[in-house]
């Protein structure tokens, strides 16, 4: 869609084409997709159904806010102008932009899942580690994000760490997961990993956003079993993990690990791994060489 800029607000700024954050300013036409967010710390916003409504990331997700954790300013507003359409003025959706299905993967890659306790746990900065660490070993590693809103913030924080090759649900017609079917979100995040083969990757780290207790990612849990060869859990601090640990288990989901914002104290981390067993690596640690040991205690090892 095309928007115009009416108030500036929370969003100041936007990703180009490139991923570089052009700054806003109050009369500037924008282009960005609808999209809805679920965001515990940021917006909880809606695809829009009217001209005026706002900017929900400052990749381009377009929808009107429905609720704001109380740090966040008010959102940057905009008035719809209209379509994006093709040279015969039909209007255009991401849906028909997609990546082109890869075969399914044969042999798969060794996955690695990584989720989280909540927003924020450290998940993308865990997902990074483990890439920095495979691809310090020489192993050609594929990162993929398979739930969230559109941004590029984690595919340049994927790349910057190593990944040989990106891909996220973005690729496949979703500027924003939520709201999408349960089944199609599992499908992506096979397709993910089987683009991240075709490209190269033999091993893949795959982050699913939001917190354990999101619906979606609630529900894809039950996919991990089959889908993951490790599953590590990024959490705050130490009560959080035991929750995580309880709610994973309910899904038949083996945790091999700790790591996130609780990995940053070494007095949470003790106490993380006294109350589930669980080791605790920070992200460093991954990069040095931990992320090796998730692929000697997988499920598969």
């Amino acid at each position: 869609m095309f928007a115009r800029v009416e108030l500036l607000g929370q969003h100041r700024a936007l990703e180009d084409r490139h991923g570089r954050r052009v700054r806003l300013y109050a009369g500037d036409l924008v282009a960005g997709a609808y999209g809805s967010r679920y965001a515990t710390d940021f917006y909880e916003g809606y695809v829009p159904t009217g001209p005026h409504t706002h900017l929900l990331t400052a990749g381009g997700v377009i929808g009107t806010v429905a609720s704001s954790h109380v740090r966040r300013a008010p959102p940057t507003q905009l008035e719809v102008i209209g379509a994006v359409a093709d040279g015969d003025g039909v209007p255009m959706t991401l849906a028909e932009l997609t990546r082109p299905t890869s075969p399914v993967a044969s042999p798969r890659p060794a996955t690695v899942v990584v989720v989280g306790s909540s927003m924020n746990a450290g998940k993308t900065t865990t997902a990074a580690g483990i890439i920095r660490g495979w691809a310090r070993a020489g192993l050609r590693v594929g990162a993929g994000k398979a739930t969230g809103s559109g941004s590029g913030k984690d595919r340049w924080v994927y790349a910057d760490a190593g990944a040989h090759t990106v891909v996220d649900f973005l690729d496949f017609g979703m500027p924003s997961t939520f709201g999408y079917p349960t089944a199609q979100l599992v499908s992506t995040m096979h397709r993910i990993r089987d683009a991240l083969a075709a490209d190269g990757a033999t091993h893949v780290v795959i982050e699913i956003a939001d917190g354990l207790l999101q619906s979606q990612t609630h529900e894809l849990l039950a996919a991990l079993p089959e889908f993951a060869d490790s599953v590590l859990v990024a959490v705050g601090d130490a009560l959080s993990a035991v929750g995580a640990q309880s709610v994973l288990a309910a899904a038949g989901v083996r945790v091999s690990a700790l790591s996130g914002l609780v990995s940053a104290s070494p007095l949470a981390a003790r106490e993380a791994e006294a109350a589930t067993g669980l080791p605790v690596a920070t992200p460093d640690e991954l990069a040095r060489g931990a992320a090796l040991d998730l692929l000697r205690t997988a499920q598969w090892a």
